[in-house]
């Protein structure tokens, strides 16, 4: 059946279908031991969306994805897609009110959900009557108010593939660390725009229509460049959901790992075993234990075989020098020429800047090459002069969202027009050196006022994590009579550690001017982050706030 485009942009479903008459028995998917080629992955999304159809969904609704990583998320993706609804991702750690207020946000006529979410789900049913249809994975115990996975698949007649939309969207919420999350409106198109940063080097054209993907996955089957995803961190994040799209359109393969804790001695075994060329994950929070397992393997007399492997990538979360190293030392030791693409991203955009490390390259620790497409402006959207040191909104135009679902008002604050082009600027602050380095200073949303002076909270958590005895780090500020914000640090420290919180004060001087030193340090057995690796603010206020002040934040 032929795949059928509106010529305005390409349609990811309709792209992924000429795939999937293309090369119908390529790998598409892989989760543990069950595999799906393109074909199958193909045939089964359509019965998904005939079910979906027939509960109602249509264009311009909206689809959630409740799930942890899997072939059924990519699945109830393909399937929300090709009806021309917008699939749009749940974190699977919310609880009850947390999922009320997504899924009604979203206004998800269906939502694909998880066995662990069962029973959180059933408590705020209620309160979200627009959902027509529930769609149940992972378990054995299938509620009586859901449909089983598979059991609508095998229930449901094969949607039509119709006409379709390079305009159509792809919803991705933000994390909501520090407020309720928005629902960010991606264009296919312009998704796969942002392909061209891959194809363009390999001399490759970016297909204008789904039936030029053929050519395309051709000529990078012919380079031996198509592209076999790890998705290490969450699908439902940014980082490795972009990334799945990506690899798909190029008839590449998504790999999802079965423990659902990061397991790094599953992450190398899987690469190993499915040849994974790209590992999408999340700074330090990911990196630095795939370290510690590649050393274990090499003292147990057994290094991972990382020869498949071109590309670790990550957005979003620090990636120290020194787990950049670690982690090249290793490929180096194996003959590998991997390379390291440490990217500044937002759900709001791709390509504010980025840094690619190789062995012998630069791997400093949070400075980045101002992207193409990219620059900094003042509040007022002022263009900020390169080595002026003025701090400035990092700002990315070209392929961006068209807005936030739902929410006019925000859209215009952080989607805004200057020099007559389209620009985001979701609102991180950084400074432009002469040299066009990027050093990212933090999101102004959580920044700290004390004594007077602006204080983001990540450069201070950068130079926390340096210092050998911490592990890791939270940064927030809490009320204080004299600075009328005090910086708070939460931290984990690593066993055995003696440092006292003066000595480790002080030894950050060298780090950071006297005010962004911290005034309160709160040890934690544990620093808490989302599931995507990200800083969870909220949690890190309120401990903050009941040790030093006795209020929850």
């Amino acid at each position: 059946m032929a795949t059928v485009s509106r010529g305005d942009g390409v349609n990811l479903a309709s792209a992924w279908e000429a795939v999937a008459d293309h090369a119908g028995e390529r790998l598409a998917l892989q989760h543990g031991g069950t595999s799906r080629t393109w074909k199958e992955f193909e045939t089964r999304s359509a019965a998904l969306a005939g079910g979906l159809s027939a509960a109602g969904v249509g264009r311009g609704d909206n689809v959630a994805c409740a799930l942890f990583n899997s072939n059924e998320y990519l699945e109830a993706e393909f399937a929300a897609f090709k009806l021309r609804a917008a699939p749009c991702n749940v974190n699977y750690r919310y609880v009850e009110n947390e999922l009320a207020y997504l899924v009604g946000n979203s206004e998800a006529k269906a939502v694909f959900f998880d066995d662990a979410l069962a029973e959180r789900f059933d408590a705020v049913r209620d309160r979200l009557p627009h959902v027509q249809l529930w769609v149940y994975s992972g378990g054995d115990s299938c509620p009586d108010w859901a449909m089983e996975h598979e059991a609508l698949i095998s229930a449901s007649p094969p949607a039509e593939r119709v006409e379709r939309s390079g305009q159509d969207h792809w919803i991705l919420y933000t994390g909501g660390t520090t407020g309720n999350p928005k629902g960010v409106m991606w264009p296919h198109d312009h998704l796969v725009q942002l392909v061209t940063r891959t194809l363009a080097p390999a001399g490759i054209d970016l297909p204008t229509t789904a039936g030029q993907v053929p050519a395309m996955i051709d000529a990078l089957e012919a380079a031996g460049a198509t592209p076999r995803q790890l998705a290490a961190a969450p699908l439902m994040h940014g980082t490795a959901g972009i990334g799945a799209l990506f690899a798909l359109f190029q008839g590449g393969a998504v790999v999802t790992l079965t423990d659902r804790h990061f397991n790094p001695t599953e992450l190398w075994e899987t690469v190993e075993r499915t040849k994974a060329t790209v590992i999408s994950t999340v700074g330090d929070v990911f990196c630095e234990p795939m370290a510690d397992a590649l050393d274990e393997a090499v003292a147990a007399g057994r290094p991972v075989d990382l020869t498949s492997l071109a590309t670790i990538s990550s957005s979003g979360v620090m990636w120290s020098q020194r787990v950049k190293d670690r982690l090249l030392a290793h490929a180096t030791r194996g003959g590998t020429g991997l390379i390291l693409n440490d990217s500044l991203g937002a759900s709001e955009g791709v390509g504010f800047a980025g840094k690619q490390s190789a062995d012998g390259g630069d791997t400093e620790t949070a400075t980045f090459t101002l992207g193409p497409n990219a620059a900094v402006f003042s509040d007022d959207g002022r263009r900020i002069e390169p080595g002026s040191d003025e701090t400035g909104l990092l700002a990315v135009s070209g392929p961006i969202p068209v807005g936030y679902f739902g929410d006019p008002v925000k859209t215009a604050e952080t989607f805004r027009e200057i020099e007559g082009r389209r620009w985001s600027i979701p609102g991180d602050w950084a400074k432009v050196a002469a040299d066009g380095t990027v050093t990212l200073l933090g999101r102004g949303s959580v920044s700290i006022n004390t004594g007077g002076e602006k204080v983001y909270p990540e450069e201070v958590e950068e130079a926390l994590k340096l210092q050998p005895e911490v592990v890791d780090a939270n940064v927030v500020g809490v009320p204080d009579a004299r600075w009328g914000s005090a910086v708070t640090a939460v931290i984990e420290v690593a066993a055995g550690a003696a440092i006292d919180d003066a000595a480790l004060i002080d030894a950050l001087r060298s780090e950071l001017s006297g005010y962004k030193l911290p005034k309160n340090i709160l040890r934690v057995d544990k620093v808490f982050r989302g599931p995507n690796g990200k800083a969870d603010y909220k949690w890190a206020t309120k401990m903050a706030h009941d040790a030093f002040t006795g209020q929850a934040g």
